[in-house]
């Protein structure tokens, strides 16, 4: 079992569309499944964005095995899967583990970006 913090959303099938899509901030979604190692060494550095952006972005964790038509939708094929999403749209996806510095790039990037 993880232990995520509280400002991690957990994503579902019944809330994916209002916490993401819906969302007028940007909003990081870590696709990633128990089993999967990688995905658990993403993990420090999800908690590191959570803490460096506190209120101005969501960051939420979304289980593909028990969510697999969100997966599915995203065409989420490897894990760990990072989409970032502004404005209601996929800003930028990162397949991997990514270095921090990468993913906080992107994120400021968006949050620069009004359109």
């Amino acid at each position: 079992m993880n232990n995520f913090t509280n400002s991690e959303l957990i994503l579902t099938n019944q809330n994916f569309s209002k916490e993401v899509l819906e969302s007028n901030k940007p909003v990081l979604v870590d696709f990633w499944a128990e089993w999967c190692i990688p995905c658990q060494m993403l993990t420090p550095i999800i908690q590191d964005i959570i803490n460096e952006f506190n209120e101005k972005i969501k960051i939420g964790k979304l289980n593909i095995d028990k969510n697999p038509s969100i997966a599915a939708t995203f065409e989420i094929e490897a894990i760990p899967t990072l989409i970032l999403f502004h404005n209601k749209k996929i800003f930028q996806k990162f397949i991997g583990i990514q270095p921090k510095n990468l993913i906080v790039k992107s994120i400021n990037l968006a949050l620069t970006n009004k359109n």
